[in-house]
């Protein structure tokens, strides 16, 4: 088996909080091959964020503790010095940010703030250069007239405008890995398809692996290739894309596709919706984080923490329904 691009193992993120510590990532195990699209979904505060984040070490020093592994090209992020991951964000790893407006410098022309990436991680390269790489990136996501917008600022760029220019800053070194946070989040829908559109296109074109983030289940349909499903904190299924609509496994996943609107069921049908709150991640949790929402709940649920158990040739399932004890 090929090595993959990615691998991370045992991965838990904390945050210190007034007299305690918020446990948003809790020992999460994945692996992104190469030119591979994994989607993360799951809602919001199921800490896809913060996973993301902790790729990178963009989550803030001062009160996040990360631990685990996260292996890349063999070496452990999580070893590196800030001098080195400056060496790795952008050039080996693009991440696209959830909110552009917030992500993008208000008070540069969004043309310089692609340039700079270019000349921190080439230096030998020209301004010239760099300024006819900016131009070729921000005409190929799909900017008309990139000679003028090189020269706008982002307060006057609509808002699929300003998502294809955080795109364009995510993709112009040519990264490995691109990490898309909520990359569709406040988009209407038209422009939700043209952005994916864009990012399926130039993935192939480039031979990019992408991991997606996002609480939105058809962006999951239309993009990935495999589909992580988180719950507190925890990945509770682990399937490919097409596998994972037809035949959910877990208790949660299965309440999260039922609760989506379908056009081949009748009007008169009610939308399912899954009761209950998710449990508070500044408290421990001993059993299984959906234990107190699931309707399939036992007795070990409540104080045991299941393991993902195979239910199916590449297909995992975190839950005690299909442990062979049972």
């Amino acid at each position: 088996m090929k090595e993959p691009l990615l691998s991370v193992s045992d991965l838990n993120v904390s945050f210190r909080t007034q007299g305690s510590l918020l446990h948003a990532v809790r020992g999460i195990q994945y692996q992104v091959q190469k030119e591979e699209t994994i989607g993360i979904v799951g809602e919001s505060g199921s800490g896809k964020s913060a996973a993301a984040k902790a790729l990178v070490q963009l989550l803030p020093s001062h009160n996040a503790i990360v631990k685990g592994t996260i292996s890349y090209k063999g070496q452990n992020l999580l070893d590196f010095s800030e001098r080195e991951m400056q060496r790795i964000r952008g050039k080996e790893i693009g991440m696209i940010f959830q909110d552009p407006m917030t992500s993008l410098n208000p008070t540069m022309k969004i043309g310089d703030q692609i340039m700079e990436g270019i000349r921190r991680h080439f230096p030998e390269s020209s301004r010239r250069g760099a300024y006819k790489q900016t131009l070729d990136m921000l005409e190929k996501v799909g900017i008309p007239s990139p000679e003028e917008r090189f020269n706008a600022y982002p307060h006057t760029l609509s808002g699929g405008l300003r998502q294809r220019t955080m795109i364009a800053l995510a993709l112009v070194c040519n990264p490995e890995l691109l990490v898309a946070d909520e990359v569709t989040t406040a988009l209407d829908v038209t422009i939700q398809a043209q952005i994916l559109d864009l990012l399926q296109q130039i993935k192939t074109e480039m031979k990019m692996s992408v991991i997606l983030i996002t609480h939105d289940m058809s962006v999951v349909a239309h993009f990935c290739d495999r589909v992580l499903v988180m719950y507190a904190g925890k990945i509770v299924e682990d399937a490919p894309v097409d596998i994972l609509f037809a035949r959910p496994q877990h208790p949660y996943t299965r309440r999260l596709l039922q609760a989506i609107p379908r056009l081949d069921i009748p009007k008169r049908n009610r939308l399912l919706s899954i009761e209950g709150m998710p449990p508070n991640l500044s408290t421990s949790i001993p059993g299984c984080g959906f234990c107190a929402r699931c309707d399939s709940a036992m007795q070990i649920c409540a104080t045991e923490s299941p393991p993902l158990i195979e239910v199916a040739k590449d297909h995992y399932a975190a839950c005690y329904l299909y442990d062979q004890r049972r």
